[in-house]
């Protein structure tokens, strides 16, 4: 394990910049894991990564140790930092002192949607995207397509709000939703307060695309004139809407429920 005390030292700018810029981290593929949840999920799912980090202080942690020592056995370039280093890349509070640098995963885009698949217009949480990344991932979900202007899936804070969701998911951004939805071979169900059908009235013991949109003005009208359905999820008429991730959340589990 190679020891790095400097912060002029080339690799650790290099971390420094990764872990601070949304446009570096898309801009180089590569993006960052942190926390020791984060990293021991992507260990299971899909192995060693490009670099492991660990701070001087958690070098020994009960949590850190195994995986340093498979890290180190795989041949992972593995450093450790000291604590006010490690902290200067880390957004976690608190937290065990263990960060992988992985190459954001690029799955073959489909050539038409056959399966459950989660497409998002113009989403622009964090929390709410990745909330909906770790519902679709929980309800057997595998495909999200995210447009253009949705938040980076693969942001720190979108990864811990989705608990390790993104590896058990094909996740695609910056889509072409319209052709997408033109093109797909099942039916696309949008939520909207403008229709009577409810959630629990429509068929969905089948494949289908749940088609999200931003948090306050919805999905696209040129997106919506493609759905196969609009659903209201019922509830009190003091409540205005429903959050987004809330909704999504709602749709997958009685999808759930009616292919039981």
């Amino acid at each position: 394990m190679k020891a790095i005390t400097s912060r002029d030292n080339p690799l650790y700018k290099e971390l420094k910049n990764l872990a601070s810029s949304s446009q570096v981290r898309r801009k180089s593929g590569r993006t960052l894991l942190d926390g020791v949840h984060l990293c021991q999920a992507y260990w299971q799912h899909l192995g060693a990564p490009q670099l492991c980090i660990v701070s001087e202080s958690s070098r020994a942690h009960h949590e850190v140790d195994p995986i340093v020592v498979r890290c180190l056995a795989k041949g992972t370039q593995t450093i450790c930092l000291p604590d006010a280093l490690y902290h200067a890349l880390s957004q976690v509070e608190h937290g065990v002192g263990l960060m992988f640098i992985i190459a954001t995963p690029a799955p073959a885009f489909p050539l038409a949607l056959k399966e459950s698949s989660v497409v998002l217009d113009n989403l622009q949480d964090p929390g709410n995207l990745g909330s909906i990344l770790r519902s679709a991932a929980a309800a057997g979900i595998k495909n999200v397509f995210c447009s253009m202007g949705t938040a980076f899936a693969w942001s720190p804070k979108v990864m811990r709000a989705g608990m390790g969701a993104h590896f058990l998911l094909n996740i695609f951004e910056n889509a072409d939703l319209h052709s997408l939805l033109q093109n797909t071979q099942i039916p696309i169900l949008a939520t909207s307060s403008h229709t009577e059908q409810t959630i629990y009235q429509v068929k969905l013991n089948q494949p289908v695309v749940w088609l999200f949109g931003h948090e306050g003005q919805g999905v696209a009208e040129d997106l919506m004139a493609l759905a196969s359905h609009t659903v209201t999820i019922p509830q009190r008429p003091e409540i205005e809407s429903l959050n987004v991730a809330a909704s999504a959340a709602i749709c997958f589990f009685e999808q759930v429920r009616q292919s039981l």
